[in-house]
């Protein structure tokens, strides 16, 4: 099974939800997707075992061979390719934005001079390694990369069917989320009882729904804010799995990197009592 933790904000408690849903249950792999801000390890301190490099394929052009015709540039989906036509003394030349590429490979493969082969382009590392008895993975985007869904898939690539897995996702609602989550069993959505938390659970909902993948709501610090997001979740029949009231003490053990099931030792089975839920919901 694969349980995703998102939001559609940053600042909800995502990470915190992940990596103690985590820690509470048995054979379990944690993948933090989170790739441009990854931050469970602070809370699990894994001893890392495997560290890999991911790429992307970026076109590199033989200009030998081009002979400028943009048939490349008309199949980049991504505006990644500008081509200068040829002026009077025959001479042109194609123009690759690597930031922008997909690394779809469209450009190599229907060049109509093989003049585009891929090169390998470094965007982040892949960190393999182990909390106790729990496997853990997640992803560094390199510094002044804006791709993350290529390394996001990367780090999904290593998912180990045999155990649960929970993904903590990118907040958001944009690509990165998209790639992280859409190959969950079931969605956790952390929101707070804010107009912002309302505003962007909404967009959460609607993507998640686009992706038909169930999924339910956790109201962190319920007991601040408005109503308004219990009605939202009530109106459109979204179940509150749970709701964890503001405390002081979670806050304390989150800014010095501890797990709040550790001191909070009665979330353990709230979690425990959640996950059964969803299981009985999706199997």
């Amino acid at each position: 099974m694969i349980i995703s933790v998102a939001s559609g904000k940053g600042g909800t408690g995502k990470t915190t939800i992940a990596v103690n849903l985590a820690l509470s249950l048995d054979n379990v792999q944690l993948l933090d997707c989170d790739v441009e801000e990854p931050n469970a390890h602070i809370f699990l301190k894994p001893e890392i075992k495997g560290r890999s490099s991911a790429f992307i394929p970026i076109p590199e052009v033989d200009e030998a061979k081009c002979n400028t015709c943009g048939k490349c540039r008309e199949v980049c989906a991504y505006h990644a390719i500008a081509v200068i036509p040829a002026d009077k003394n025959g001479k042109g030349r194609v123009l690759i934005f690597p930031h922008l590429c997909h690394g779809c490979g469209a450009c190599s493969l229907l060049c109509p001079q093989k003049a585009i082969r891929e090169v390998n382009k470094e965007i982040g590392v892949v960190e393999i390694g182990v909390s106790g008895d729990m496997q853990f993975v997640h992803g560094r985007l390199n510094i002044g990369e804006i791709m993350s869904p290529p390394l996001i898939r990367q780090v999904q690539d290593r998912i180990n069917p045999a155990k649960t897995v929970i993904i903590d996702a990118p907040p958001g609602t944009s690509c990165p989320v998209i790639a992280a989550v859409k190959k969950s069993d079931y969605c956790i959505l952390v929101t707070e009882p804010t107009p912002f938390g309302l505003n962007d659970l909404v967009l959460a909902v609607e993507v998640l729904r686009k992706l038909n993948i169930p999924f339910g709501v956790i109201i962190n610090r319920s007991d601040i804010g408005d109503d308004k997001v219990d009605k939202y979740c009530q109106d459109n029949k979204i179940p509150v799995l749970l709701r964890i009231p503001f405390d002081r003490e979670i806050a304390l053990l989150y800014s010095r990197g501890i797990p709040m099931i550790q001191e909070k030792t009665e979330y353990k089975e709230k979690f425990r009592t959640m996950f059964a839920e969803i299981e009985k919901e999706i199997l």
